[in-house]
């Protein structure tokens, strides 16, 4: 029992010791009270790029924040400074942009000074340790078809931000139209070769871009071009890809039957690996011009005497809804919660109608020419459309002009007049609403003579060359603010759009 008791004995000192250690420790702590120092734990957008359908970011605290401190902080926090507004939820901040973030723009937020909500309460100043996160938007990158001898109907990619240059389609496809993904990973066309002149031989391809949607995801190589959908028993008229970019919409008629055309549709996401996918058809009465819905469920195509919404899924001999009174949907808000439609009247004029998903249908023009293209601004309540105005009755001749419409008041704001007889002028604007593209196309008589690679535009016509223009806005419109010239681009080609 003896040797038992020594043996255990420095162990119990040992024990004791280190409890009464703790204890002490423990009652420090307790008289110094909470010094742990407030921080920030997480930023959503640490070194991440952003697009334009990034809006908001998290940041969450290590602690309880004064709220009024971190806000005040956040007014010169973000460098170049970017507006929006906060909202809480325990310990987790959001700040919601109100408008797009600019592309090609790095960005810092610096936040210090922020103070822990219990500081106060006990009588301290005790303010979080400092914070510096990096950001960055998407290049400023546009897409356009080549109309030079070099580039002649390839489909061009152009860094505005890095001024690189890109050719994606090899020489011997003849680009058509194009659609780029939501994420600019790649490019929905249609092409013909140059071996056929006829515009109604174009298939479907996509092409690679080289650029990654998302931060960290390395870029697949640029130019990898894949047949998506061929023309052997169908050709290819016109084409939608879904918001989403899951889904692909083409209009086609039978070769063998003329009367036998309409709307089909097939995933856009197919393996290349594999066979083309077989396109479903929509089930529904033959329609004219067409567009998907912004939740990408559904088409909205001219039919008949108005406007059908037609669904993707489901039985769609029965339109989701119908507006007998407007011949056109011209374009759709992002949200999907506006449409600007056209009213085609018995004078031969048309109407542009804001029309939105509570009802109301507001005039907002009338032309006696055509309305072209439209486009809803995503940073501010403004529409821009691409019109033409009759000028000469006689020999037909129309002017086409760039209008800016303020949804709110409905005042017209006339940002550009471009020659007469441009009927073939496309318009795009950029995805953070500062910048706008244009071209204006210098057409040419064909011959029996002319190249196979001779480009034309949708009515056939041959086209001799093109020059691109970029016209930049202010945030928001604003019909008080200076006039705003636009700038010729050192390229050469038509059919220009921005790249998501």
């Amino acid at each position: 029992m003896t040797k038992s008791k020594a043996f255990i004995q420095p162990l119990d000192r040992i024990a004791i010791a280190l409890m009464l250690l703790l204890s002490l420790l423990i009652g420090i702590i307790i008289l110094q009270g909470d010094v742990v120092t407030a921080r920030v734990r997480d930023f959503s957008w640490q070194n991440q790029q952003i697009g334009a359908e990034d809006l908001s970011f998290t940041l969450t605290f290590s602690r309880p924040m004064d709220k009024k401190s971190v806000e005040d902080s956040l007014k010169e926090a973000i460098d170049p400074p970017l507006a929006g507004k906060v909202s809480w939820a325990g310990r987790r901040m959001v700040y919601t942009l109100r408008t797009p973030a600019p592309y090609g723009t790095n960005y810092q937020l610096k936040l210090q000074g922020a103070k822990d909500k219990f500081a106060e309460q006990e009588g301290k100043k005790r303010i979080m340790q400092p914070f510096t996160g990096n950001f960055r938007t998407r290049d400023r990158v546009i897409l356009y078809v080549g109309a030079d001898q070099q580039n002649q109907g390839q489909l061009v990619l152009y860094n505005l931000t890095q001024e690189q240059k890109k050719v994606l389609t090899p020489k011997d496809l003849i680009v058509m139209d194009f659609e780029p993904y939501p994420n600019g990973e790649k490019i929905l066309f249609s092409a013909r070769t140059t071996k056929n002149q006829d515009i109604l031989s174009a298939q479907l391809y996509t092409v690679t871009t080289g650029i990654s949607g998302k931060s960290g995801k390395p870029a697949e190589s640029a130019s990898k071009v894949d047949l998506i959908l061929d023309n052997k028993d169908y050709q290819i008229l016109k084409f939608d890809l879904s918001p989403d970019g899951q889904t692909i919409v083409v209009q086609r008629g039978n070769k063998a039957n003329p009367n036998d055309f309409g709307l089909w549709f097939l995933p856009a996401n197919s393996d290349a690996s594999q066979e083309q996918p077989t396109p479903k058809r929509l089930q529904s009465q033959p329609g004219g011009d067409f567009t998907i819905t912004p939740d990408s469920k559904a088409v909205a195509v001219a039919q008949g005497q108005g406007a059908a919404i037609l669904p993707l899924q489901g039985d769609a001999t029965k339109p989701l809804d119908f507006l007998p009174q407007f011949g056109l949907v011209q374009a759709f808000s992002k949200d999907g919660s506006q449409a600007a439609m056209v009213k085609f009247n018995t004078d031969y004029t048309r109407d542009l109608f804001l029309v939105t998903n509570q009802g109301i249908q507001k005039p907002l023009l009338k032309t006696t020419g055509t309305i072209i293209s439209c486009q809803f601004d995503t940073a501010s309540p403004t529409l821009y459309c691409l019109l033409t105005q009759l000028v000469s009755k006689e020999q037909y001749i129309e002017q086409p002009y760039v209008v800016a419409i303020n949804l709110k008041t409905g005042q017209q704001k006339p940002l550009l007049v471009l020659p007469p007889d441009q009927r073939n002028v496309q318009m795009n604007l950029s995805p953070d609403g500062l910048g706008l593209l244009f071209d204006q196309v210098v057409l040419q008589e064909t011959t029996a003579s002319s190249p196979a690679n001779i480009v034309k535009n949708d009515d056939g016509e041959a086209i001799a060359t093109s020059s691109l223009w970029l016209m930049l806005l202010s945030p928001v419109a604003d019909a008080d603010t200076e006039d705003i010239q636009p700038a010729q681009l050192p390229l050469v080609g038509f059919r220009p759009r921005w790249l998501p």
